[in-house]
């Protein structure tokens, strides 16, 4: 079954885009046919899979304004069966320039689905925020996977993200589901850490992934580089992690109840 998965989370810094990139490039090692959607402003993805967005013909900007179809913007990664729609520093007006458009909330859905059947997961970046360009992301996608930094305000972020999924549900796709909840930047020296990992388990149960991404160097060090880390160091505590992610959801998915 084919899925389209947003990555979201409305603060910053919590390992959304290293999630993104590497549990794309993991999957895709692993034989699926994936395509990456980079909706981000920033363009962290693009760059982390060493793409340049400097002299690209055309961006997902393109697509949301109508000018092509998604099919038009695809590039090749280095990872066979992983592809690439890339970001551009113009998707900061796509959020003005959205509002006036009729049916503003599904052009992102519209987009993908001339490709959707091509792969066995689509992966959305979002940005870190709950504006038009997420919105189009919860539109768009099947289910979210939530990542969160095992810090003191991790819940409360957990709380908002939930309620704004339940908005989107009432409103606009009353079949997303959160696919599951991982947690990321662990510190096994920090008592804090241990304390975060056990109230988000409590509280959302099996929907929270049994790997966890520890603070790890190389994760770090690889999007300098325009590598997902599984290339930039795969013997590293985060590469395993991402490949284990990656068999954990191939292993469960679809086997968890809705939130």
């Amino acid at each position: 079954m084919n899925k389209i998965i947003a990555i979201v989370n409305q603060k910053g810094g919590v390992g959304k885009t290293t999630t993104a990139v590497n549990l794309a490039a993991s999957l895709a090692l692993a034989g699926e046919n994936i395509l990456l959607i980079d909706i981000d402003p920033q363009g962290n993805s693009t760059s982390g899979l060493g793409i340049s967005r400097d002299g690209l013909a055309n961006t997902l900007y393109d697509v949301l304004s109508r000018r092509c179809g998604i099919k038009d913007v695809l590039l090749d990664t280095t990872i066979e069966h992983l592809m690439l729609v890339p970001s551009s520093i113009d998707l900061l007006g796509s959020e003005i320039e959205l509002i006036k458009m009729e049916s503003r909330e599904y052009i992102l859905s519209n987009a993908i689905s001339e490709t959707k059947n091509n792969y066995r997961y689509i992966f959305i970046d979002c940005p870190p925020s709950l504006g038009l360009l997420t919105l189009n992301a919860l539109v768009a996608a099947d289910s979210v996977i939530v990542p969160v930094q095992c810090e003191y305000y991790a819940l409360e972020g957990l709380g908002l993200l939930t309620r704004t999924i339940r908005l989107v549900r009432g409103s606009f796709n009353p079949s997303l589901d959160i696919e599951g909840i991982l947690l990321t930047m662990f510190d096994t020296r920090n008592s804090l850490a241990h304390q975060v990992v056990s109230e988000v388990r409590k509280h959302f149960g099996d929907k929270v992934y049994k790997t966890i991404i520890p603070r790890n160097v190389a994760l770090g060090e690889a999007p300098s580089h325009g590598k997902p880390v599984l290339l930039y160091d795969v013997r590293s505590r985060g590469a395993q992690s991402y490949l284990s992610l990656a068999k954990e959801i191939l292993s469960e998915n679809g086997t968890r109840q809705r939130t």
